[in-house]
């Protein structure tokens, strides 16, 4: 996937993600001028993400906590980027049912399909 991120609207980032396993996924990440990101955004095609990412800390874990706006507005991602699993007991109370390696919950995925269903 290609992610094009404007970052305070002063700094954006051009992102290519390869792979199809969440735990497994090659990232490569470059800075852009801010008027090509723009640009860019121009031939997205589904929704554009718009979200705000927060970063807590947790028993020693850094979570990346993103909260979604526009059409996306109401989910709320909460991830660990770690390369083992975490015990149950160490895990927040705060946090929803496992969605690691559930595709329909990838940026691509929430910019052509929006929010998915869940079972509850």
């Amino acid at each position: 996937t290609v992610r094009i991120r404007i970052s305070d609207g002063g700094s954006a980032k051009l992102t290519l993600k390869f792979g199809s396993k969440a735990r497994e996924r090659d990232e490569f990440e470059y800075s852009i001028p801010l008027s090509e990101a723009v640009e860019m955004l121009d031939f997205a095609i589904g929704r554009v993400i718009e979200k705000t990412r927060h970063h807590v800390r947790h028993r020693g874990y850094l979570y990346e906590i993103d909260v979604f706006g526009g059409p996306l507005a109401g989910l709320v991602i909460a991830e660990l980027e770690t390369p083992e699993d975490v015990p149950d007991e160490m895990l927040p109370d705060w946090l929803g049912r496992e969605v690691t390696g559930e595709s329909k919950f990838y940026n691509a995925s929430l910019a052509l399909g929006g929010i998915p269903e869940i079972a509850a």
